[in-house]
């Protein structure tokens, strides 16, 4: 008989986490789970937070231990999960991000319109579900919220889930942020099982209501610090022209895999076709792309003779972000009509051409959705009650969307 293979990650965030699942280790081992080494976790956030250069492997890596640490806690109090079962989830979380692009949000708004991460990571699932004869099938099922243990799913994807745990401690560790930290291992012990849904009891309210707090301090001070959201839209903006130049016929340098998709060779039909093959040859293109292929293009298109695409470039690459200026009110057509002017005699562009420089749109968050779903807090007489309604704090303002809308536009131009 064969010894047991084993891996062991020491991770700087949870330490030593130990691997001994063949079907794990053969997906870590996978191109599709690797490449994830290549996504920076926070994307262009390291423009503010310099040591936020983690990636999203490491997030893989932390969520999956994780939700071994809640299965094992819900094991020893009595909660049935069967070997298979454990296995289904790990991979289900292990693959949740498999379908993130390089610099995520701006390539989905850039180059691949209308397809998610989300449906993305589903396709690389089905994928690998074929490569390995079917092994994936329950992973698959958990991941979707179609297997009849609905608290499995919700260790992956819920308001209360490990995904998050874990990137809100690793986020807060690599960025420098103390607000994210949050007691992930007492809220580990806290979770129960009631009516098939994940609980948490009642012991373990306090360290709820720092998580949703902690959540709240994290999306406005690291995830949209107004900083990164003029980076980000900067870099949305560049993807943009590069496509519209490369989709021309105009020669614009690119990898060979990122070329694809700046010329609109791959659209959202290969991914929505439904056709194995058809999918296949997309997901492989969309599998070769990481920060490398971007930051590389970047720096060949700072050269580039189109003045908006060459302009962006430089911009990000020698971080010389635009301004941004964030307000409770949408701002004016007359004021954006004010930005264009001024861009267009400062860099010598079209009324259309502006657009680029002048960047407006609405960022948005709230803590907690009781609507979509509740965390639940189960008390020793056996009552389960809303965190909401179990604190007694106000919890109200986390629930409630807070809306900032924005304005960036080059620092070379004087704005009133």
């Amino acid at each position: 008989m064969k010894p047991l293979k084993r891996k062991i990650v020491n991770d700087p965030v949870w330490g030593f986490i130990e691997w001994d699942s063949p079907l794990l280790l053969d997906l870590i081992s996978h191109p599709y789970v690797q490449r994830l080494r290549r996504i920076k976790q926070l994307g262009l956030s390291s423009l503010v937070y310099p040591g936020a250069n983690h990636t999203r492997f490491e997030h893989v890596i932390g969520a999956t231990h994780l939700v071994r640490s809640a299965l094992d806690v819900l094991k020893t109090k009595g909660h049935q999960i069967t070997d298979e079962e454990t296995t289904g989830v790990l991979a289900a979380i292990l693959l949740h991000d498999v379908g993130h692009g390089p610099f995520s949000h701006a390539l989905e708004e850039s180059m691949v319109k209308g397809v998610s991460h989300e449906v993305i990571s589903k396709l690389f699932m089905h994928q690998l579900n074929r490569e390995f004869d079917g092994r994936l099938d329950l992973a698959i099922q958990i991941f979707a919220g179609e297997y009849h243990k609905k608290f499995l799913h919700q260790l992956v994807s819920s308001q209360l889930d490990m995904d998050r745990l874990d990137y809100l401690k690793r986020d807060s560790f690599y960025s420098g942020v103390s607000e994210g930290i949050v007691s992930s291992d007492r809220i580990i012990k806290m979770l129960n099982i009631r009516n098939d849904e994940l609980v948490v009891e009642s012991k373990g309210i306090y360290s709820i209501e720092k998580f949703l707090i902690a959540r709240r301090l994290m999306y406005w001070q690291v995830y949209m610090h107004k900083t990164v959201l003029s980076a980000e839209h900067m870099m949305i903006s560049l993807l943009r022209r590069a496509h519209e130049l490369a989709s021309g016929g105009d020669t614009v340098f690119a990898p060979p895999a990122l070329g694809v998709f700046l010329r609109g060779d791959v659209s959202r039909y290969q991914f929505e076709s439904g056709d194995p093959q058809t999918v296949k040859s997309a997901l492989q293109l969309f599998a070769e792309l990481d920060d490398t292929d971007i930051l590389s293009s970047i720096k060949e298109w700072t050269r580039h003779p189109d003045v908006i695409l060459s302009t962006l470039s430089r911009d990000i690459i020698n971080r010389n972000l635009f301004k941004i200026k964030l307000s409770s009110h949408p701002v004016t057509e007359k004021k954006k009509e004010e930005l264009r002017s001024q861009v267009m005699e400062t860099f010598s562009v079209t009324a259309s051409e502006a657009d680029y420089f002048v960047i407006s749109g609405m960022a948005a968050n709230n803590a907690y959705k009781p609507s979509v779903e509740q965390i639940n807090v189960l008390f020793k007489n056996g009552k389960i009650k809303d965190i909401k309604d179990a604190s007694d704090i106000n919890l109200s303002g986390l629930s409630a969307t807070v809306r900032k809308y924005f304005v960036c536009y080059p620092r070379e131009i004087i704005s009133k």
